[in-house]
């Protein structure tokens, strides 16, 4: 595939429908389902003029929930995703980082 042709499909892919979903009303409530998209693609080619000369190229796509946007009786309101994974790598990173403060700062006594 040439590298024009993998950053057209690129922004095929990259696009505000992978950020917005699809609204769903339920019990006079709309909700809009949010996520953050990032993505990236490259390729390149060695010299020559040859058909061996070698190519290549690659894409990929990364997307996360983040929260919805609800609208009831004409207010819109964000609710965030809460990512539990997330939270728990972090209090283990904070606690580990405070407990090896803490036992250093003990030794220096």
């Amino acid at each position: 595939m040439k590298v024009e042709e993998l950053m057209e499909r690129c922004g095929d892919h990259l696009n505000v429908r992978r950020v917005f979903g699809e609204p769903v009303e339920r019990d006079g409530v709309t909700v809009i389902p949010v996520a953050v998209v990032m993505g990236a693609g490259g390729g390149g080619s060695a010299p020559g003029e040859d058909e061996d000369c070698g190519e290549g190229s690659g894409f990929g796509m990364c997307a996360r929930a983040i929260g919805v946007y609800t609208i009831q009786d004409g207010k819109v309101r964000f609710v965030p995703a809460v990512d539990l994974a997330v939270l728990g790598v972090t209090a283990l990173a904070l606690t580990t980082v405070v407990g090896r403060a803490l036992s250093r700062r003990r030794r220096r006594r």
